[in-house]
């Protein structure tokens, strides 16, 4: 009887409160630059509203100062507005538009605290604006530690014992009260920035200090430590209505003490009894509606603890889109951000479809037949002397997620999206043997404990040592523990003499061929072969959010070893689009902006398409934008067997930065077609020796170069060349190991390192033009033609990264000389590699002669720059070129060019505080704004000018 009052009463709610029809025009606030904390999730999300809200007829502004994403691309919203995100900018658009409301919970942080600061001065007020998806109350709630710990206990939830401190003194007073070990949370702050955990009185000072400032209000939580419990999260919807649902649990594999950005994460839940679960959930529904009446999507953070579940503390909650939110969108198939914008126009969940099924209702919690598990990425070799230990305050750059049918098959599938030289999680040869640093890693975490967890197993540090010191729940540890015993059971036969079954758990464990051929002593061919020969193949199972309960309509795919493949291969032609993997510094969200456009270009030509990519992050791998996505490594094993199911026409790599460029020479040696520049002009300018030696034949200016491979023919190349000498290895991301060096000494030392690192590389060794003015040109080349989409000189001089200068477009003081010289070596050069696609040419300028430092015949981190800076869709021209469906000439180019556009680098220094904001060749930048100048009278460019020389350094 109960049950059938709920649904009358659901039924009168969904009738008598329909969609705000008054709702007619909405602005979204985007995230800006990508840093550290807040990275491509949001550009994610923000994409994915505006398409969800484009669908009911509104119009669609958006403001957002980042101009590698997709979201702020004419292809998502009627209004595109490429701005520093504050409250003059939000004025100028509204004086502009009739905006009727604004979506503030798509931005992250940065558009949650500037729709506050809007609010705050009265601006949504003054232009007749209402905040739909969120309730300002319920934000400043969740980031005021102190309300947020009063209203919790006024609802009868667990938290720790603390409070807050607005003073030094105050502070004090409270750790004498609860005594050590505590933590410091900031108020108002992104990704942990300012929290620690405080162990000694001797360190507290240093961190209250530093938590204090930290905080925008300066305001900090002094809570008791609960360190080493477990950690979980659920994601959930809210409708005005109030129904709510679970779309996903969230289980750390790293217990409390980790950023869960930082933390390895798996989903669904794996340790949680039910009973722990269903009071989990009563609680975070209790929670969310507990908070304010809103409408969207929301995250709720708990611990648990590990000798007692039924005690349940709520750590915090973000009533918003996460970071979390995009990851479990991925992992569930259930558009989390699509639905939350349509809630927040005043849709209830039972009146919106199944965006998978596409007939039952939105109104239901996703159900998993496999496993999730999410590995972050870290960049520290950009952070030099950096503390490499991970603790509240993340550090992660990006993330890879695996899927597969159990934790072990998704948690390899995750360690082979890395790209950091690993096969998956050991049986590569590269564990270490040190027990000592074994153990201290368990204890203190690094980025590499998952692996040093592995390495203590295999030394033979006992189960409990290992749970003692790194206190993960022993379920996952058991699961580590038996892959060892998996890989020494191996090991007792050779490819020949393995048993079938032992080969096939092998695969279902997730293990490489290349893990697989390590243990067998043999040739990963030979792995590959045998299985073949034996019928033990890769299939593809759905991703249908409901355990195919019921049909799914979306062709978004995983692999397994498995009886049944639900991925079945249409005749129609088609293309394969690799994407980039994890987000990293110098190969950011600008690939993703390329792989999307490349795919809807392909798309407009006629073909079928197939996105290859493991980032939960991005656009690309949303489930609606290609016509089939394989959310896989973008790793060759996989990669090979996608292609052998699909029998695509061809291959495009130009798009997917380095990560699919590395893989242009496997597919060129099993005859797979490159489509657009072929395998021998990518290598040729990849390979720095070959390409100099090319630039000699064409008579272009180069500084004068050596190539070397041993330490040996060092100190005679040094001589002839004459110091300061640029090393540059071949075959590298973003300026990797690129260094400026000065005497022998120092040479002798970073070319081994190199060696060491990289084996067989040939590393170039130019003399550094000291100096010279930096500058760059894109084009487009069909190996006829070729079209300077854009050419840019850097305000900082050769030297510093082209990813770390604030670059002008177009060039604000080369001579016409100058200019010409370098569209007459772009083309030369691009005809000469016969380019077909996008090309991107490095230059240093001295004494009025053009030197080319390199050649990328790829899509460059500068070419969404350009295309928005010029309101082109150079990739979507690029891709067609590629395709050979088009010409240059058969374009109509109208590139509106009005003042100058900079392009400013954006960096996270501030989330490694020991470490000097210090930039040379090597790349260090996680993500670039886009500012718009009248003339270089501008305030901005004359004080970025200044400063042009200022953090320079080797």
């Amino acid at each position: 009887m109960q049950a059938k009052k709920q649904a009358f009463r659901q039924l009168i709610l969904s009738s008598t409160m329909p969609r705000d029809l008054s709702i007619k025009s909405v602005l979204i606030i985007g995230s800006g630059p990508i840093i550290i904390g807040q990275a491509c999730e949001f550009d994610y999300s923000g994409s994915q509203a505006s398409r969800s809200l484009k669908e009911e007829g509104i119009e669609v502004t958006l403001i957002n100062s980042n101009p590698a994403t997709i979201m702020t691309d004419k292809v998502t919203a009627d209004n595109i507005y490429l701005k520093p995100l504050t409250k003059k900018s939000i004025i100028e658009i509204l004086e502009k538009h009739k905006i009727d409301a604004v979506l503030p919970t798509m931005g992250g942080q940065t558009a949650l605290n500037l729709a506050i600061e809007c609010q705050k001065s009265g601006i949504w007020d003054r232009y007749g604006v209402k905040i739909i998806g969120v309730d300002i109350d319920a934000i400043n709630m969740t980031e005021d530690r102190e309300k947020f710990r009063l209203r919790m206990l006024e609802l009868g939830a667990g938290v720790c014992k603390g409070r807050t401190a607005t003073s030094f003194l105050e502070g004090k007073e409270i750790a004498q009260e609860i005594g050590f070990p505590l933590v410091i949370r900031p108020s108002f702050t992104l990704g942990g920035t300012g929290g620690g955990f405080v162990h000694t009185k001797e360190e507290f000072d240093s961190f209250l200090n530093r938590g204090l400032h930290a905080s925008p209000v300066h305001e900090v939580l002094i809570e008791q430590s609960i360190s080493g419990w477990k950690e979980f999260e659920l994601e959930l919807l809210r409708d005005a209505a109030g129904n709510v649902i679970i779309i996903c649990s969230i289980e750390n594999f790293d217990p409390m003490g980790i950023h869960t950005g930082d933390s390895i994460t798996v989903a669904p839940a794996m340790t949680l009894s039910d009973v722990t679960y269903q009071k989990m959930r009563d609680l975070a529904i209790l929670c969310m509606n507990g908070i304010g009446n809103f409408a969207g999507g929301c995250n709720i953070q708990f611990s648990v603890n590990p000798d007692n579940e039924e005690e349940i503390i709520v750590i915090e909650i973000n009533p918003r889109v996460s970071r979390s939110s995009a990851l479990a969108s991925k992992a569930t198939g259930y558009p989390i951000a699509k639905i939350a914008a349509k809630l927040a126009i005043g849709y209830h969940l039972d009146e919106i479809k199944n965006q998978i099924t596409k007939s039952t209702s939105a109104f239901f919690e996703p159900t998993l037949d496999y496993v999730i598990v999410k590995v972050p990425r870290w960049n520290f070799d950009k952070f030099k002397g950096s503390d490499r230990h991970l603790g509240l305050q993340m550090k992660s750059v990006g993330e890879a997620m695996g899927i597969g049918r159990c934790f072990q098959e998704a948690l390899q599938k995750a360690c082979q999206s890395l790209e950091i030289k690993r096969n998956g999680l050991g049986a590569d040869g590269r564990e270490i043997r040190d027990q000592e640093e074994i153990l201290d890693s368990l204890e203190r975490p690094r980025w590499n404990r998952l692996f040093h967890i592995y390495d203590a197993f295999k030394l033979g540090i006992s189960f409990n040592t290992i749970q003692k010191l790194t206190k993960i729940d022993p379920w996952f540890l058991r699961q580590i523990e038996e892959l060892i015993e998996l890989e020494k059971e191996i090991e007792k036969y050779t490819v020949e003499t393995i048993p079938n079954a032992l080969l096939m758990e092998a695969k279902k464990k997730g293990y490489a061929d290349r893990q697989v051929a390590h243990l067998l002593r043999c040739l990963e061919s030979q792995i590959f072969k045998k299985r073949k020969d034996l019928g033990i193949r890769r299939v593809w199972k759905m991703v249908d959010t409901c355990a195919a309960e019921f049909e799914a309509m979306t062709p978004y795919f995983y692999s397994t070893f498995d009886e049944e493949n639900e991925s079945v291969s249409t005749n129609k032609k088609k293309i394969v689009i690799l994407g980039s993997g994890p987000n990293r510094i110098g190969q950011g969200i600008e690939f993703d902006y390329s792989c999307v456009h490349g795919v809807l270009a392909a798309k407009e030509a006629g073909y079928e398409t197939i996105m290859i990519n493991c980032n939960p992050e991005t656009v690309s791998t949303d489930f609606d934008i290609a016509d089939k996505l394989y959310f896989e490594p973008v790793f060759w094993e996989h990669i090979y067997e996608i292609i052998e199911h699909e029998k695509p026409e061809g291959v495009i790599v130009q798009l997917g930065g380095q990560t699919a460029l590395k893989l242009a020479e496997k597919l060129n040696k099993y005859g797979i077609k490159i489509i657009g520049t072929t395998f021998e002009s990518l290598d040729l300018a990849e390979d720095r020796g070959q390409f100099s030696t090319l630039l000699r034949d064409l008579n272009i200016p180069y500084p004068k170069f050596g190539v070397v491979e041993n330490s040996d023919q060092l100190v005679g190349l040094s001589k002839d060349l004459g110091f300061p000498l640029l090393v540059r290895p071949s075959y590298v991301l973003g300026g990797q190991s690129m260094k400026i060096v000065i005497n022998v000494e120092e040479l002798e030392t970073h070319v081994i390192k190199i060696l060491q690192d990289i084996p067989d590389n040939k590393i170039l060794l130019d003399h550094f033009l000291e100096k010279a003015i930096e500058a760059e040109a894109d084009a487009i080349c069909d190996g006829e033609d070729v079209y300077i989409i854009g050419m840019m000189e850097h305000i900082e001089p050769a030297g510093i990264h082209s990813g770390d200068s604030n670059a002008v477009l177009p060039p604000f003081d080369l001579s016409d000389n100058v200019l010409q010289q370098m569209d007459a070596i772009t083309r030369k050069i691009a005809l000469a590699m016969q380019v077909k696609g996008l090309i991107n040419i490095q230059f240093a300028i001295k004494n009025e002669i053009v030197y080319v430092i390199e050649a990328n015949p790829r899509a460059s981190r500068t070419v969404p720059f350009i295309a928005k800076a010029y309101d082109e869709p150079y990739v979507n021209y690029a891709t067609k070129v590629m395709l050979g469906v088009n010409k240059i000439k058969d374009f109509k180019f109208s590139p509106k060019k009005k003042g100058y556009a900079i392009k400013v680098p954006v960096f996270s220094f501030d989330k490694f505080l020991d470490v000097n904001k210090e930039l040379g060749p090597e790349m260090k930048s996680t993500g670039e704004a886009i500012y718009f100048i009248d003339d270089l009278e501008d305030d901005f460019f004359q004080k970025v000018y200044l400063e042009r020389n200022l953090y320079l350094s080797r």
